[in-house]
C-alpha cells in the first residue's frame, strides 16, 4: 500500500493522536499542517525555504494544474516532485471544490460536472475518472476522490442526495485509479451538519477501504462551534489505523481544536493569503503590519518568534514593503505565517507526547486572545 499510518501515542488528557504517515516520498509527523501550493508553488516561497521551516508535505491543486500547464506537461517532466523540485510528500485535491466554487455556470449530472473554465470561459467536463487520470499524471503521493461540494447551508434532502452521489463517485474513483501501488487515494466524508448523513457517508466510504479519509464540507462559512460539533460525532467513526484529514482549515484555534478531536492533517490558503494583505499571526494574536502605527516600530513582527523574518527584519521595514507592493514584503510575511503554523503544530505534537494538549490549548488561547470578548479571529 502506498500510504500507511503509524499511531505513536494518544494524549491521555484529550484523546488527540500523535502519529506518522508513510508515503513514497518520505514520512511526516502528525498532526501536520500542509502549506498550499495551488499551481505547484507555495506563493512567494521556494521549496528550499519550505524545507528549512519544517514543511514535510505540501498540497497542490488538480483543477488549476489541469488548466495550466496541463497534466501532460507535468507528467512529461517526471511528475510534480521533479517539476517543482520538491522531494517531500505531496497531496493533490480532486478539483471538485474549485469546480463548485469558481464556476458560476455548472451542471451536475451522474456522469460528472459540466462547467466553464474560470479563466477563458471554455466549456469543460470533469468526472471521477477524469479527476483520477489527471492526478495519476501529476504523480502526487496522496490523491483525493472526486466529490460533490454542496453549499452551506443546504437542506437535508439536498445533502442526502449529494452524499449518495459522492459515494457512487468514490467507487468510480477507485476503479479509475491506475497507480494504487505508488499513490494513495483518500475518500472524502460529506454530509454537512447532519449527523445521520455523516454517519452514512462514513459507512459508505469505509466499506471501500480507502487508505485514508478526509472530512469535507467544513470551514465553508459555518460557525466554529458547528464545525467542532460535526467533528465530535464524525471523527470517532473513522478507522483508527487510517490517517484523517480535515480539509480547508488553517486558523490556529481550529488546528488545535481539530487535533484534540483526532484530526491528523490540515491544509488552508489562509496563512499565505492574509500575508499578502500584511496580516500576520503572532504569539499574541493577529497583527496587521501595514497599519500606520507600525511605521516607526523597529521590533520584529513577533518578539517570541525565531523565524528568518523575525530574526532579521522590523515591522517598520515590512510595513514599508507591503505598502509599496514590493514582493519581498509579501515573502517575509508569508514566511513568518507558515513558520508560525508549522511551529504551532510541532508544539501540538509535543503537548500530545507529554499528555498536556488540553493545558496547552488553554494557555495558547489565553495568550492569543481567543478567550477575550470580541476577540479578532481569522
Amino acid at each position: 500500500m502506498a500510504i500507511t499510518y503509524e499511531l505513536i501515542k494518544t494524549c491521555k488528557q484529550t484523546g488527540a493522536r500523535l502519529g506518522r504517515v508513510h508515503t513514497p516520498h518520505g514520512s511526516f509527523e502528525t498532526p501536520m499542517f500542509m502549506p498550499v501550493g495551488t499551481l505547484a508553488t507555495v506563493k512567494t516561497m521556494s521549496p528550499e525555504e519550505l524545507e528549512r521551516m519544517g514543511a514535510q508535505i505540501i498540497l497542490s491543486n488538480t483543477y488549476h494544474l489541469w488548466l495550466r500547464p496541463g497534466e501532460d506537461i507535468v507528467e512529461e517532466a517526471g511528475g510534480l516532485h521533479k517539476f517543482m523540485n520538491w522531494d517531500g510528500s505531496i497531496l493533490t485535491d480532486s478539483g471538485g471544490f474549485q469546480v463548485f466554487s469558481l464556476s458560476d455556470l455548472r451542471q451536475i449530472e451522474e456522469e460528472g460536472v459540466h462547467f466553464r473554465n474560470h479563466i477563458s470561459g471554455e466549456k469543460l467536463f470533469l468526472s471521477p475518472e477524469k479527476a483520477m487520470h489527471i492526478q495519476n499524471s501529476l504523480g502526487a503521493d496522496i490523491m483525493m476522490a472526486f466529490d460533490e461540494c454542496p453549499p452551506y447551508p443546504a437542506d437535508h434532502d439536498y445533502m442526502k442526495k449529494s452524499v449518495e452521489r459522492t459515494s457512487r463517485w468514490a467507487e468510480r474513483c477507485l476503479e479509475g485509479h491506475n497507480r494504487s501501488n505508488e499513490q494513495g487515494l483518500f475518500g472524502i466524508v460529506q454530509g454537512g451538519e447532519y449527523e445521520d448523513l455523516r454517519r452514512q457517508s462514513v459507512q459508505d466510504l469505509t466499506s471501500l477501504d480507502f487508505p485514508g479519509y478526509a472530512i469535507g464540507g467544513l470551514s465553508v462559512g459555518e460557525p466554529k462551534d458547528v464545525m467542532n460539533r460535526v467533528l465530535d460525532f464524525t471523527t470517532p467513526l473513522l478507522p483508527d489505523e487510517k490517517p484523517r484529514y480535515l480539509m480547508g482549515v488553517g486558523s490556529p484555534d481550529s488546528l488545535i481544536d481539530g487535533s484534540i478531536r483526532g484530526i491528523d492533517m490540515f491544509d488552508c490558503v489562509l496563512p499565505t493569503r492574509i500575508a499578502r494583505n500584511g496580516t500576520c499571526m503572532t504569539s499574541e494574536g493577529r497583527l496587521v503590519v501595514r497599519n500606520a502605527k507600525f511605521a516607526r516600530d523597529f521590533r520584529p513582527i513577533d518578539e517570541n518568534c525565531d523565524c528568518h523574518t523575525c530574526r532579521n527584519y522590523s515591522r517598520a521595514y515590512i510595513r514599508h514593503l507591503v505598502k509599496s507592493s514590493e514582493t519581498f514584503g509579501f515573502r517575509l510575511t508569508t514566511y513568518h505565517n507558515l513558520y508560525f503554523l508549522l511551529k504551532l503544530m510541532r508544539r501540538v505534537r509535543e503537548a500530545i507526547r507529554e499528555d498536556r494538549l488540553g493545558d496547552f490549548r488553554e494557555e495558547f488561547f489565553e495568550q492569543y486572545g481567543f478567550n477575550k470578548p470580541n476577540a479578532k479571529n481569522f
